[in-house]
């Protein structure tokens, strides 16, 4: 009869909704709760539960359920690591989707990408790493670009040997740009952004602060 519920068309509704990838969960992992919003960073994995760890030092368990979990804002299913949790789609730090086991590095190629420091290296690492080993391309930190000219001199890049410069508070006026513009190159591709340091573009909420402190000037930024 007409308007008479439908369990069948139900079922089917609930068969197409789209599922969450399933990722393999390790202790330092930061991951959100969906149900209470909870977040932290993974300090002990069991069979049946997660346990997270938030920046006050308070534990919180969370059994494992489809979908329950955010990583960067993405819905996931945390699956315990085993030998066949590879087989699904992956999203690694970056957001980028893999759907099968992960690759061995490369051989390193002949391209580089330079940046400022130790920082900027590691927070590369920590979110491209894995899309970086697979394609070979090694990050190397400039420790300050002020002769990044002669830098780029003595590199001698080529179609086969290819640069990209990413660079601290590349804004019009600042010393940053006045020295990217002192290198012109066709395999040569400097970038930057718009922060005093490359770890102000990390959202404050992940750290749980509503926004960064606002530094005086003249006060050094790190500290």
């Amino acid at each position: 009869m007409v308007g008479e519920r439908d369990i069948l068309d139900e079922f089917e509704h609930t068969a197409r909704r789209p599922t969450s990838p399933s990722v393999p969960v390790r202790v330092g992992m930061v991951i959100e709760d969906r149900a209470s919003g909870f977040t932290g960073d993974v300090v002990k994995i069991t069979i049946e539960a997660v346990t997270l760890r938030d920046r006050h030092g308070a534990h919180r368990h969370f059994r494992f359920k489809p979908g329950g979990f955010l990583i960067e804002g993405r819905p996931v299913t945390l699956v315990r690591e085993t030998g066949t949790a590879e087989r699904g789609p992956v999203i690694t730090a970056s957001g980028s989707l893999r759907t099968g086991p992960a690759v061995a590095a490369r051989t390193a190629r002949a391209s580089r990408i330079w940046v400022e420091g130790r920082h900027d290296a590691e927070l590369l690492e920590h979110v491209w790493g894995d899309d970086l080993r697979e394609l070979g391309i090694v990050v190397e930190p400039l420790h300050g670009a002020d002769d990044l000219a002669s830098a780029v001199a003595d590199f001698a890049p080529a179609p086969h040997r290819r640069l990209g410069v990413l660079l601290d508070h590349l804004v019009d006026g600042s010393k940053e740009s006045r020295i990217a513009a002192t290198v012109r190159h066709p395999d040569v591709l400097i970038t930057g952004h718009p922060y005093v340091d490359v770890w102000a573009g990390i959202r404050p909420n992940v750290l749980g602060l509503d926004a960064w402190p606002e530094v005086p000037r003249g006060e050094v930024w790190k500290e």
